[in-house]
């Protein structure tokens, strides 16, 4: 299946830094339980009784049931928590820490900073999106598209599985998933060691469809028309992806296993060497351009690796990821590291320096970097992102579609 860890960078003995980046993540997985017991309900719980006696009390009988409701809460918390220890599970064993060991260099465990229990807690969440059924409507606005440009644009093509597919930012890997299920050979590249660590498990380790039950809004309060709606369940996978994956290798010349691969690395640093120059027929970016401190960088990575005449597919909004920061300081304080730790010295994502375009800006850049844009539009429907449905509270994205081809 895909291929777990790639990209010629070993994590655990190439880099110290990027070694403890990695085991953050790892612990902020086995802290996912805890972390939410006391932050979630422990600490509404003391607030609860903080508050007047009558208060109280009226809000723990019906019809509000309050604490009630808590005690749910941490149900559906040890229901998140198990998924987080199979990605803990599958983490430590694809690197090797399953054994304590006497080096301390190898202590994995309490590294973990308030920044990584988030990272782990939206990693979760976001299974909702790309992993469940209810997800489909936001995949569909997304991904669709996506796929429907690649069944154009490669029409002429007999055997997919000669079209070579690059996804950055490939996030839990559904997209990657979909695409090689279509009969394509994809790579998808991605720099989050969360993000890594729990698609590797959801596409190599789940045992079956709907294995799993995710409260994906019980962690929040707030816009709930009901209680309902915060402990809303569903199931993930909606697929599972060993037997699609086996589906879509029926009649093809090459398994789908074979052609699937996963790379964990800074997308500017690998992707710019000369072993990538021109070997991809497609690129595909979706709400991946705005994740750019400097969007150049990016579109000079894609131009190397993209085959001449080669299609480049993006689709998302421009909800620029580095707009608030600073100036670089000159002592490594701004300049931020391939996995988020300080480098002043770093290349790739962490380049000092920042600017953000408007949609008719990017492509211009595009065209004016050597691609003839094909497609251009503007989603006419809002797109959500990890949206509840239900929530009082609406945030929704017109995203930009577009193809360009790449012509110098």
């Amino acid at each position: 299946m895909a291929e777990e860890w790639n990209g010629g960078f070993d994590p655990i003995r190439d880099d110290p830094e990027e070694r403890r980046v990695l085991f953050a993540a790892l612990d902020s997985f086995r802290q996912y339980r805890r972390a939410a017991h006391y932050n979630i309900t422990h600490r509404r719980r003391q607030n609860f009784y903080a508050l007047p006696t009558p208060h109280w009390q009226l809000l723990a009988g019906p019809p509000f049931n309050l604490l009630s409701t808590l005690d749910q809460v941490d149900d559906a918390i040890d229901a998140n928590a198990m998924i987080a220890s199979e990605i803990l599970t599958t983490g430590l064993h694809a690197f090797g820490l399953e054994d304590e060991g006497s080096d301390p260099a190898m202590e994995w465990r309490d590294t973990a900073t308030a920044s990584d229990m988030g990272k782990a807690r939206s990693t979760i969440r976001q299974f909702y999106r790309d992993w469940s059924a209810e997800g489909r409507v936001e995949r569909q606005a997304c991904y669709v598209p996506v796929l429907q440009d690649l069944s154009e644009s490669f029409a002429h093509v007999r055997d997919k599985g000669l079209v070579k597919v690059l996804v950055p930012g490939a996030g839990l890997g559904r997209l990657v998933f979909e695409i090689c299920t279509a009969g394509y050979q994809v790579e998808g590249n991605e720099i989050s060691y969360h993000q890594l660590l729990a698609s590797s498990w959801m596409l190599n380790h789940t045992q079956r469809r709907e294995q799993f039950d995710l409260y994906p809004f019980a962690l929040t309060f707030s816009n709930h028309i009901s209680r309902a709606d915060q402990l809303k369940v569903v199931k993930v996978p909606d697929v599972h992806p060993s037997t699609e994956l086996e589906k879509a290798s029926i009649g093809m010349q090459t398994h789908a296993f074979e052609r699937m691969s996963m790379t964990a690395a800074d997308f500017l640093t690998l992707y710019v060497n000369a072993e990538h120059e021109g070997i991809y027929d497609a690129i595909t970016t979706v709400f991946f351009l705005d994740t750019a401190p400097n969007v150049i960088r990016y579109v000079e990575a894609i131009r190397n690796c993209l085959k001449q005449g080669g299609v480049w597919i993006n689709l998302g909004p421009l909800l620029w990821h580095f707009e608030e920061r600073g100036p670089p300081s000159g002592d490594g304080e701004n300049d931020r590291g391939r996995s988020g730790h300080t480098d002043k010295h770093a290349v790739g994502i962490g380049e000092a320096g920042s600017v953000e375009l408007t949609d008719e800006e990017v492509v211009a850049l595009v065209q004016q970097m050597g691609f003839r844009m094909e497609k251009h539009e503007l989603g006419s429907e809002g797109s959500g992102y990890i949206h509840d449905p239900r929530s009082m509270l609406r945030n929704m994205y017109t995203p930009s579609h577009w193809t360009a081809r790449k012509m110098s």
